[in-house]
């Protein structure tokens, strides 16, 4: 049997198909001519992540097709009910990367907070030469610690935040229409355990409670984040997406960063990818990084592992 791992695939995963007899094609194909490669090559499993889409037309176009995997959480690129109407399994991982999206958000939250972001800017300009002004303005850091985090969506990522957000010393408040609480289990160095309940709030009594927001709610047709829940934030609060583009509203996010209303942003992800507003990408402060949540070398091996025990599971 033949996969094709058309947005790649670790090698670990690649290891663990052909060790089962699978074959692994990691050639990328071109989104109009997938449908007649598909058919072409013979192929029964083909895998995603953000990049290809597998939409009506291709399911229609391939009769013989029986897996679509998505590597990560999100299946916004895959039309999954159509897909299993008409028979074929659709699988992804929704945990493989929960941990690396929830370490890229505190990235940006301590670069934030300690001005990296325009620190590292500066300092190859001017830091031979304005030494002492660099310094002083940078000189206004705060920390984490005591702080509020709001976490809006509890799931696998938003959980994992909030366990990294207790080590850190913060106070941890969490929103999700879906959800009443959920316990946060810590694993220790030493062996030790410790477990915490947190229950969650509505939305708007977090907006105005947190000093850091931080989204992990999937994409969706309204804002999550728009002008009017800006304008509920805390003056100087700070916002987060790791999530998915178009959950916050970046034109009213840059008047709010613009006007003082916040302190900083940290972005991940763009209402228009892979083109990102000039706007955003310019202005002093946001932290930016180019949809990178679930790229650490440990959470592309889980994706790939988890990936293929599903389909030797399906297919064997």
């Amino acid at each position: 049997m033949r996969v094709l791992a058309n947005d790649g695939v670790s090698q670990t995963g690649i290891d663990a198909l052909e060790k089962a007899g699978f074959e692994v094609i990691t050639t990328t194909v071109a989104q109009e001519q997938l449908a007649n490669y598909i058919n072409t090559e013979k192929i029964d499993v083909v895998l995603v992540r953000s990049a290809t889409t597998v939409r009506k037309d291709v399911i229609d176009a391939c009769p013989d097709l029986k897996i679509i995997g998505r590597g990560g959480v999100g299946m916004d690129n895959i039309d999954v009910a159509y897909a299993r109407e008409k028979g074929l399994h659709v699988i992804n991982t929704p945990a493989a990367s929960s941990g690396s999206v929830a370490e890229l958000v505190f990235a940006h939250l301590y670069g934030g907070v300690r001005f990296l972001y325009n620190s590292n800017r500066d300092m190859p300009l001017e830091g031979d030469s304005k030494f002492k002004d660099l310094k002083k303005a940078y000189a206004k850091g705060v920390e984490l610690r005591g702080k509020t985090i709001g976490i809006l969506g509890f799931g696998r990522i938003g959980q994992e935040v909030a366990k990294i957000a207790i080590g850190c010393g913060m106070n941890v408040i969490a929103s999700d229409p879906f959800m009443e609480k959920a316990t946060i289990d810590l694993s220790f160095f030493d062996g030790q355990t410790a477990s915490f309940t947190i229950k969650t709030i509505a939305k708007d009594a977090l907006l105005k409670q947190a000093d850091f927001i931080t989204l992990h709610v999937p994409a969706q047709k309204e804002y999550v984040i728009g002008k009017s829940e800006l304008a509920m934030m805390k003056e100087g609060a700070v916002i987060v997406n790791a999530a998915r583009g178009g959950v916050i509203d970046e034109v009213a996010l840059i008047e709010a960063l613009d006007s003082g209303k916040l302190s900083f942003a940290g972005l991940d992800v763009f209402e228009n990818e892979p083109k990102p507003a000039i706007k955003v990408l310019m202005n002093p402060k946001v932290s930016l990084t180019p949809h990178i949540g679930a790229a650490t070398q440990e959470a592309q091996d889980r994706i790939g592992t988890e990936l293929a025990t599903q389909i030797i599971e399906i297919l064997k």
